[in-house]
């Protein structure tokens, strides 16, 4: 099977992306674990919490330090790989990366010093501003990532202009690019997804404590605020969801009805639970709730949804793989829902310990998130197909000219083995701390920084 350079551009950034982004939600979701965490030791002084923020500020370390060295790798492929799509979004595109890098990487990485080795060193209140700082940076890293990523599928706020070198789209209005159509609902659902990431992370280690038995007062800590952060963020998660799926039915029809096999425009729109696209026959099979997506998109089951039907079969996206990602996606989301319910009770009724299973699910619960994560981003990325800039510019005119097939294929399995390579090495080290543990001295704040402490109450 011979592949083209098309193809091969679009699985090296795919994989570049997907590998990138385990680590960026991870950083987020435990940036506000560690605002908790560290505000709950300033307001109650109680040494768990102390020892709760410094455990896992090494873990944020960890993930800070790959998601960097990781996202560096993409914005090389966008002048190797994708050199045409460069030079007709440059503006536009440079200028959200440009705010990524002054507004949110440098905060991060400029408190991020006094975070990790400040413990001892400034006041309490100095080391908790860096704290949230880092966070914000975090999140501001998200934003503006966000905002270039929405743009490609709602552009707004420019116009094109003719250059020697080919058209190329130019900002007329700075706002009306961030703020484009798709942003905020698309921002927040990636943020909750984020939040999801980090506390299931958090509750993944304290349920593995729990049942080996260890650390156990910092493993109940771990859980309780955990799975109230996590349970949170899940129904946050399904609200702008909802929000973030009427905006595609505004804005991106097609891909709409690639999210649920709708061939043909009707009232009534069933939603599918399940199912499998047959794109040859136009037809899913499956299990569906009637009229449910008319209602969900039009608050009235007798509005028909536009269906594919609707647009030029060139420009429909891949139909099947858009419905299973999206499909696997809202699944996890509801089963997050579920998982963090249960859990959040039994761990505030203390009854966590007569329940393996449930431990051995909370256990587990860490892969919900990320596996919801990047099926969300796959979903959102192959029903954009077959355009790079939605209805602007096509993904096959976006590639570098010149560039061969033999030599992305050679660079793909180069950056598969180093990505492996990256991966066996954080998993090392992440099961290293997980396995020391906190350290028993984070108990007790020394020096300066030490107080009288109030009983523990968790």
């Amino acid at each position: 099977m011979e592949w083209d350079v098309v193809t091969l551009s679009r699985i090296q950034f795919a994989a570049t992306v997907a590998f990138h982004y385990l680590y960026p939600p991870l950083s987020i979701g435990l940036g506000v674990m560690l605002v908790i965490f560290e505000s709950l030791w300033l307001r109650t002084n109680n040494p768990l919490f102390h020892q709760l923020a410094r455990f896992w500020t090494r873990v944020f370390a960890l993930t800070f330090a790959l998601g960097v060295a990781t996202g560096i790798v993409m914005e090389f492929e966008f002048g190797t790989n994708w050199a045409n799509y460069s030079r007709f979004v440059g503006d536009v595109f440079g200028s959200a990366l440009a705010a990524e890098g002054i507004f949110a990487f440098f905060l991060e990485s400029g408190f991020l010093a006094v975070l990790l080795f400040g413990w001892d060193k400034v006041k309490r209140s100095t080391h908790f501003f860096a704290t949230l700082m880092v966070c914000l940076g975090a999140h501001f890293s998200a934003i503006w990532i966000v905002v270039a990523n929405s743009w490609m599928q709602t552009p707004a706020g420019f116009h094109i202009v003719d250059t020697p070198m080919g058209p190329r789209a130019e900002i007329t209005d700075f706002w009306a690019m961030v703020l484009n159509p798709s942003s905020l609902h698309r921002l927040s659902h990636v943020i909750c997804g984020c939040w999801q990431a980090g506390a299931f992370l958090v509750v993944s280690v304290g349920a593995w404590y729990l049942l080996k038995r260890v650390h156990l007062d910092f493993a109940r800590a771990c859980i309780k605020y955990g799975l109230t952060f996590g349970l949170v963020a899940s129904l946050l998660q399904l609200v702008t969801g909802h929000i973030s799926a009427e905006g595609v039915a505004r804005n991106q029809p097609a891909k709409l009805a690639a999210f649920e096999g709708l061939f043909e425009t009707r009232p009534r729109a069933p939603l599918y639970l399940l199912g499998w696209v047959n794109e040859e026959q136009r037809k899913v099979h499956g299990i569906a709730i009637p009229g449910l997506l008319s209602w969900l998109v039009h608050g009235d089951v007798n509005q028909p949804v536009t269906g594919l039907d609707q647009f030029p079969e060139e420009d429909w996206p891949p139909v099947n793989r858009s419905f299973q990602f999206y499909h696997l996606m809202v699944a996890i989301g509801f089963a997050m829902i579920a998982i963090a319910a249960v859990g959040s009770w039994h761990a505030w009724r203390g009854t966590l310990m007569d329940r393996r299973w449930l431990l051995w699910l909370l256990v587990l619960s860490v892969l919900g998130p990320q596996i919801a994560n990047q099926a969300g981003w796959f979903a959102a990325e192959i029903g954009r197909q077959p355009w790079i800039v939605y209805g602007i510019m096509r993904t096959a005119e976006g590639v570098s000219p010149n560039l061969k097939a033999e030599t992305v294929l050679a660079s793909l399995i180069l950056f598969t083995v180093v990505y492996l390579l990256l991966f066996a090495v954080f998993l090392y080290l992440l099961n290293e701390k997980i396995q020391k543990g906190p350290d028993a001295e984070d108990l007790i704040p020394s020096g300066k920084l030490a107080l009288p402490m109030r009983p523990d109450k968790t």
